[in-house]
């Protein structure tokens, strides 16, 4: 079946994996069918990065940018904006994001200057921000990026610079820690 093949070519997909999805939709109703159809289709098309925060949603600017109850203070800096997905599943941070776009990669040739940062180096130089949260992936890469966003954010003395916690393992990506672990690491964030 066309589908199960479709389905293959999706990260993390197996054959079985793709088999029990594609027999699962076929015992759905068309009606269930055509929605998913029609949410599929218009993906790329409802789909806009915010222009302030790079996230990725339906309006730009995004929903998290345009709420007056987040603390406009704090921008938590992640890679992806898969990673504020995990972030906001744990309801324990009230700020504000700025995603990346990646980190800083020498071997696969991405440097700062492909990335976000000029960008946020902007949103720090409005003087609202008090507090600068690195919330990259704990790798090598995500150190390095980590660490260059906070050579660079140091002009501004007045903002607190701060990592997240060790509540993650080395080597693991946002996106798959449960909520309580990333809670963890955002209470064990430190000054950089």
């Amino acid at each position: 079946m066309r589908l199960i093949e479709a389905f293959e070519r999706l990260p993390g997909i197996g054959p079985k994996t793709a088999q029990r999805l594609t027999f699962y939709l076929l015992h759905n109703p068309q009606s269930e069918l055509d929605k998913f159809s029609e949410a599929l289709k218009n993906l790329k098309r409802d789909t806009k990065e915010c222009e302030i925060c790079f996230n990725v949603a339906e309006s730009s600017p995004c929903s998290i940018c345009l709420d007056r109850e987040r603390d406009q203070t704090k921008i938590c800096v992640v890679e992806q904006a898969l990673d504020i997905l995990a972030i906001e599943r744990g309801g324990f941070y009230q700020g504000l994001y700025h995603v990346l776009g990646g980190s800083i990669s020498p071997l696969n040739n991405v440097g700062p200057e492909e990335l976000k940062i000029r960008e946020l180096i902007d949103r720090l130089k409005t003087g609202r921000v008090k507090e600068l949260i690195l919330a990259t992936n704990p790798n090598m890469e995500g150190e390095a990026t980590a660490m260059y966003i906070a050579k660079q954010a140091n002009r501004f003395p007045e903002i607190k610079i701060t990592r997240i916690g060790r509540g993650l393992p080395i080597g693991a990506d946002l996106e798959y820690a449960d909520e309580a672990t990333l809670n963890r690491a955002f209470e064990g964030r430190r000054e950089m």
